[in-house]
């Protein structure tokens, strides 16, 4: 006599299989997260209450934040990342879009051309293009100096060394954005578009009204990657000025790369990594906070 299966046992065991597969072919990534993402930020978070360097590793308690905010190289350093952010992140945004809106209903292979040619800086070494640009800024033979007929020292001067770093970061930054406006653009439903305009609805009514709601979510992403990426400057740091001249260029991310790979001030170091990870959270929080009163989502 056949025993008959129960469905609903049949239906959790099936249920506890997939389960079970599931997590396994996760576990992988899973490892990788954990042993490389959320580990190190634990041991960051512990280490920035000690005095941790090659040779020391003491208890301090909050002293590593107390001189962080005591430190006029560092209060420089966030102003000049401040800085960075606030000019980069709209501009970048603003003109992604711009770009967008007028190629994206172009021809197919004229459109792919643009979106290659503002993509490529992205695609390319950071190394390569920082030493494209470091030749274009060069005082003696640079492109600039060459163009302007004149000598300025771009990036050994304070007044312009910062300005020379937001230029480059925005030409590197806009890449991705367009790509993604351009997408997210020809994904607008046409017949809203058709229908406002036979209501008699102007162009800057029809993008206001019609294709910014559709794109804003485009929008929050472009706007908390960038602002990330913003934050996180350093190679072009590293390999253009080291923070100078007179620490014109410093940013959280450099400072901390110095003080924790320079002078072996680890704990220190991780402290800032901390500060810097929680004002990103501020920001990000922020942008969604109001993008998400606007948009319902």
């Amino acid at each position: 006599m056949n025993k008959q299966i129960n469905p609903s046992v049949m239906k959790k065991t099936l249920t506890r299989r997939e389960t079970i597969s599931a997590y396994l072919f996760l576990a992988p990534a899973l490892v990788f997260f954990v042993g490389f993402v959320i580990v190190p930020m634990v041991m960051c978070l512990v280490t920035s209450f000690f005095n941790y360097s090659m040779t020391e590793f003491t208890f301090v308690g909050f002293d590593n934040y107390k001189e962080m905010f005591q430190d006029d190289i560092f209060i420089k350093a966030l102003a000049n990342t401040v800085l960075i952010v606030v000019v980069a992140v709209p501009t970048v945004t603003a003109f992604s879009l711009w770009v967008s809106s007028v190629i994206y209903k172009m021809n197919g292979a004229v459109c792919s051309f643009f979106r290659c040619i503002f993509y490529l800086p992205v695609v390319t070494g950071t190394v390569a293009v920082t030493v494209v640009w470091k030749w274009m800024f060069n005082k003696y033979t640079g492109l600039f100096n060459y163009v302007l007929d004149s000598d300025i020292s771009w990036l050994g001067d304070s007044r312009t060394a910062i300005w020379c770093i937001i230029l480059i970061l925005f030409t590197t930054s806009v890449g991705q954005p367009i790509v993604l406006y351009v997408s997210a653009l020809g994904n607008v439903d046409d017949s809203l578009i058709e229908a406002a305009q036979v209501d008699g609805a102007t162009s800057r009514q029809v993008f206001w009204k019609i294709k910014w709601p559709q794109i804003m979510p485009t929008t929050l992403y472009i706007l908390v990657i960038t602002t990330i990426n913003s934050f996180q400057c350093y190679a072009l740091i590293q390999l253009l000025t080291s923070g100078g001249p007179n620490h014109s260029t410093e940013t959280i991310m450099y400072y901390i790369y110095y003080q924790a790979f320079k002078l072996y001030r680890y704990g220190y170091g991780n402290a800032m990594g901390v500060i810097l990870a929680i004002i990103i959270a501020v920001f990000s929080a922020l942008q969604f906070k109001v993008a998400g009163k606007k948009n319902d989502y």
